[in-house]
């Protein structure tokens, strides 16, 4: 885990710094997510063999929604029972508490411990919670003043990569597509996770000058244990218990270690939502994370067979 915290320690010494402006964010982020990030996705869905079955492409979304939509109803009533804030404030832990991340810390660990038709699967997993976020928690966690539509938020460039991938992937047309090409889709697709980690950095950096971080404890105590202790457990149980794919369950063992995801501070300040909880819950988790990770894959791996 420590070169990937590393990577997000150099985004918040850059901004500190000034090498990176609050101006280039907004641009780098769109790098990120219409060219970069998809073209991963495509380097890692095209030519895997796991993605051919037809259990690794119903199976993971679903579960993946599944896994959100526990999460938001369990953060909802967690935060009522603590008394966790105003209305506001508990519909932005539920959301923030619900939502690991699941993109920028599990690929690279995945793709570190397994290989990539796993980082397949997990992609597809992926669906499942990009559809949860929108159409629960953006549409009913947080109040939604966003012009576009539902549609238009769910299907962004990652998905959309998705996608186009799997049926090219079925169809084997990757077979047919000259070297040099793929290629240089795989190169686009290595700068898009040190490139996210960064601007995550940055976001950290933005935030943590004017945030009252140590003022409501009970909010980053309360995430913390829910994200870092009692979800990770409940898990391993799914993954062991449940006859699903060795990919699927590798998938849950990393995405159960998981800290919350960061893109919930960015749609608290966007929409309704309260951009300090949001921050607090993030930051608590992430920090904590660097000692739970290892911990909690460690235990994953002993008591589930993957391999």
């Amino acid at each position: 885990m420590l070169p990937v915290f590393l990577v997000i320690g150099s985004g918040f010494l850059v901004r500190r710094l000034g090498w990176l402006s609050e101006e280039a964010d907004r641009s780098l982020m769109r790098l990120v997510v219409n060219l970069l990030y998809p073209a991963m996705i495509l380097s890692f869905v095209l030519g895997n063999d796991a993605l051919r079955q037809a259990s690794n492409l119903i199976l993971p979304p679903l579960v993946g929604m599944t896994t959100i939509i526990a999460g938001f109803g369990v953060g909802m009533l967690v935060a009522r029972r603590f008394r966790l804030g105003d209305p506001r404030e508990c519909r932005t832990f539920a959301f923030s508490a619900g939502m690991y991340n699941y993109g920028y810390f599990p690929i690279p660990i995945i793709a570190l411990l397994f290989d990539r038709e796993t980082a397949g699967v997990l992609l597809v997993y992926n669906l499942g919670v990009e559809f949860a976020l929108w159409a629960l928690g953006v549409g009913f966690l947080l109040s939604v003043n966003d012009p576009k539509s539902l549609w238009k938020r769910i299907f962004s460039g990652p998905v959309i990569a998705i996608l186009i991938g799997v049926p090219l992937n079925l169809l084997r047309v990757d077979e047919q597509i000259p070297g040099f090409i793929l290629e240089t889709v795989n190169l686009f697709g290595q700068c898009a996770i040190p490139l996210g980690l960064i601007l995550i950095g940055a976001t950290f950096a933005d935030l943590a000058k004017g945030a009252k971080l140590f003022s409501g404890i009970r909010v980053p105590a309360s995430a913390c244990l829910l994200r870092l202790g009692v979800f990770p457990l409940l898990f391993l149980g799914f993954a062991l218990l449940l006859p699903l794919s060795v990919e699927l369950k590798r998938v849950l063992i990393i995405q159960a270690a998981m800290p919350c995801a960061v893109f919930p501070i960015v749609l608290a300040r966007h929409f309704d939502g309260s951009p300090e909880v949001a921050f607090k819950v993030v930051l608590s988790t992430t920090v904590i994370s660097l000692i739970t990770i290892p911990i909690w894959i460690s235990l994953g791996l002993a008591w589930i067979p993957v391999n």
